[in-house]
């Protein structure tokens, strides 16, 4: 049986560092559609392309959260 290894990090911190991580690309999609606003798109298309936004932001900062770039590729040697 193979165990992961844990990496001890305190809450605050990973929670800061997904933050980081997650920040350009939320604030490259916030600006972009400021950008599409002012542009004379329809507001109502604001609500078409905000959640989006915000959702892949919500999924990125939960990834970094838990660490998913910190956890060891499984090797196996069956395939």
């Amino acid at each position: 049986m193979v165990t992961e290894p844990t990496v001890r990090t305190e809450d605050g911190n990973s929670r800061r560092r997904a933050a980081r991580y997650v920040a350009p690309f939320l604030i490259i999609g916030l600006v972009n559609l400021g950008f599409l606003l002012r542009w004379g798109l329809d507001p109502l298309w604001g609500f078409a392309i905000l959640p989006p936004v915000l959702f892949l932001s919500g999924i990125g900062w939960i990834a970094f959260r838990h660490g998913f770039h910190e956890r060891p590729v499984e090797t196996d040697s069956s395939r």
